[in-house]
């Protein structure tokens, strides 16, 4: 592709290859002459510009006419990139049809070709986005099922706190996948529509075809007409950009959950290996998780992104100076990051490397006092809550000063034993008998994800 320069060392690793060509130059230029190719359709149709100047226009509204590094020298003194193109769009017409080229651009200003080439582009990786966010909620409903009833600790404070199960933590990852796969869907209505609005939003030198040719120009570029134009009214992009950065932050959080399931101490959850993949320079026996690094620098870098989309809000009367400029790399930017992270998110769901028997062992590193809330529970309904609380504390206490088995000190005391038996104790101290609802809560988020795909 014809593209300028760039830094690029970095994008197949923090961005996918689909999303950053929607973003290129040739993404960029191309969704403007999109724009300018079914303006002089929409003003054909209502009879404003000869049928026959159309065809010169939509052949030269080809990106690969164009000289990017040219346009992008252009743009320093221009102050925006549709001023040049529609210039070089005139010549590029007038080689050939010298007729065609004054109506090229008829009423239109140079932010009505931006936002909207740029709603072109949102519409294209709002798909990729979409499609990825669906694939990962199956096979996170999958994994979920696949370990509804695999055993591990419950980390509060990031100490062990009761036991839970892998695939109620797998769950907890796909609400928040269904949640934004909704929000994604209740947007668009307010997301894909034409901005058209001429030099300050009245449209007044289309005169009175200008709504004709506004709605004429919506259904050509299958975009829906919005109430008015929206030149320096910027929430619709705004509440893209916040929704994205949700589905950074709920994708940070997977990544950060299996980058400490994966730490040597733990060791119970990994990604996929792959030859080559997470090593060091010096060191050869590591296994970084170089995927889950991704999620969560999306996640750490998406936010500050963001909130240049919200300082840019305020924008001057009818066209901005400098906050709309601010806009034009951030979105794309932040399309990108989370498209990049959706893509190591599908790998490491994927491939996920489980080690049941680890989780068991963990589970024991503390000798039973996980399990100590289910014993103050069941004792406290026989000798009253306090009493069983002041009784587990001191038995716990007991456990660990005694390097001995939570269990086994219980046995030992006899206001433990004249309430519960042996075989009670056992019970309450399994963890497969404490997981509480946590395969409600699997079953709740797969039929959610499946209803939402259904």
């Amino acid at each position: 592709m014809n593209q300028r320069p760039g830094n690029q060392l970095f994008d197949a690793y923090f961005t996918a290859r689909d999303m950053r060509e929607v973003f290129c130059d040739q993404g960029r230029v191309q969704a403007m002459l999109d724009f300018e190719a079914a303006l002089a359709r929409a003003e054909a149709h209502v009879g404003l510009i000869p049928q026959t100047a159309v065809a010169p226009i939509e052949a030269a509204c080809r990106a690969g006419h164009y000289d990017f590094a040219a346009l992008g020298e252009a743009i320093a003194t221009a102050g925006n990139s549709a001023i040049p193109l529609v210039k070089a769009l005139g010549k590029q017409i007038a080689t050939t049809d010298a007729e065609a080229e004054r109506y090229v651009h008829l009423g239109a200003t140079s932010q009505d070709v931006m936002d909207t080439g740029l709603v072109l582009q949102l519409r294209r990786a709002l798909e990729l986005i979409e499609s990825d966010l669906a694939q990962l909620g199956e096979t996170l409903s999958t994994q979920a099922q696949r370990y509804v009833a695999t055993p591990l600790a419950g980390r509060t404070w990031l100490q062990h706190a009761t036991p839970v199960t892998l695939g109620m933590k797998i769950a907890g990852w796909l609400g928040a996948v269904t949640r934004s796969r909704q929000r994604l869907q209740e947007l668009k209505p307010r997301l894909l529509v034409l901005q058209f609005g001429g030099a300050s939003g009245t449209l007044a030198a289309l005169g009175a075809q200008a709504l004709p040719i506004a709605d004429a120009l919506a259904t050509e570029l299958h975009l829906t007409l919005p109430d008015q134009p929206w030149h320096t009214q910027r929430d619709r992009l705004v509440e893209f950009g916040s929704v994205l950065g949700l589905i950074a932050g709920s994708l940070g959080k997977l990544g950060r959950d299996i980058s400490l399931l994966m730490q040597t101490e733990a060791g119970e959850v990994f990604e996929p290996s792959a030859p080559g993949k997470g090593g060091s320079s010096t060191m050869p026996h590591k296994r970084n998780p170089v995927g889950a690094a991704v999620l969560i620098g999306a996640a750490t870098r998406v936010p500050g992104l963001l909130s240049t989309l919200f300082s840019a809000m305020p924008q001057e009367h009818e066209r901005s100076l400098g906050l709309w400029h601010a806009e034009w790399e951030t979105l794309p930017e932040i399309c990108c990051l989370v498209s990049g992270s959706l893509k190591q998110a599908l790998l490491v769901a994927d491939g996920l490397e489980v080690d049941a028997e680890r989780m068991a062992r963990n589970l024991d590193l503390t000798q039973g006092l996980v399990l100590a809330e289910a014993v103050s529970i069941v004792l406290a309904q026989r000798v009253g809550r306090d009493t069983a609380h002041h009784l587990l504390e001191q038995c716990c206490k007991r456990a660990v000063a005694e390097q001995r088995h939570l269990r086994t000190v219980l046995g030992d005391e006899p206001h433990v034993t004249a309430e519960l038996s042996a075989a009670e104790l056992d019970h309450l101290l399994d963890p497969a008998h404490y997981l509480g609802q946590a395969r409600t809560w699997v079953e709740r988020a797969v039929a959610e994800h499946s209803a939402l795909s259904a």
